[in-house]
Parts: structure tokens; sequence; C-alpha cells
């Protein structure tokens, strides 16, 4: 009889212990989750941060080439300038170098243009 009674006592002690150990290894995984959270969110500020810089570039970078087209233009009476560019929500952030270098050929095009627009007037 003092197996039967030492045998539910045991099992008790075990099932104690097991669930002492499992609430220990939970608290683990938490600390350890709260750990790799506040890393992701230090690495997505980190991006955020960098993406608002280069996003300040670029609009410094687009209104310089807009200016200097303005100039350029700005010879050619019969042609009002339009308002000055907006960003375009649409656009993706991934294609941004790309959307840039795109800016020096289209204005090295209107250069040209206005060019061959004045010596045609001289004319």
């Amino acid at each position: 009889m003092t197996d039967e009674i030492a045998s539910p006592a045991m099992r008790y002690k075990e099932i104690v212990g097991l669930a002492r150990g499992s609430a220990e290894n939970l608290r683990a995984w938490e600390l350890a989750r709260a750990d790799e959270i506040e890393r992701q969110l230090a690495e997505a500020q980190a991006a955020v941060a960098e993406a608002a810089q280069r996003e300040v570039k670029a609009r410094e970078r687009a209104a310089r080439w807009w200016k200097m087209a303005l100039h350029n233009v700005s010879r050619l009476t019969f042609l009002e300038p339009p308002d000055e560019p907006q960003p375009v929500p649409t656009a993706r952030a991934q294609y941004l170098d790309r959307y840039l270098e795109e800016v020096k050929p289209s204005y090295q095009e209107l250069v040209q243009a206005v060019l061959a627009l004045g010596w045609r007037a001289k004319r």
C-alpha cells in the first residue's frame, strides 16, 4: 500500500517538475523571441531612416535637374514650362537608381532639342 501512495506522490512531483520545466522553457523562448523582435525592429527603423535619406537625396537631385532643364527651356519664348514634377507614389523604391539614371540622358536630349530649335530660330 505504501507503493500505491508513494507512486501517486512521485507522479505528482514528476508532473510538477515537468510543468516547472515547461514554464522555464516558455519563458526562455519568450525572452529569445522578444530579443529577435527588438532586433528586427531596429533593422526596420534603420532601413526606414536610410530610405528617408535616399528620398531626400533623390528629391534634391531631381530638383537640380529640373532647374537646369527650366534654364534651358526658358530661352524658348513659345514654351511655357509646366509645374515642378512631383514624386509618383506608385514608383518602386528598388528602381530608384534606375529612375535617376534615366534623367541624365533625357536632360541631354532636351538640351539638344533646345539647341536645335535655337539654331533654326536664328536662320
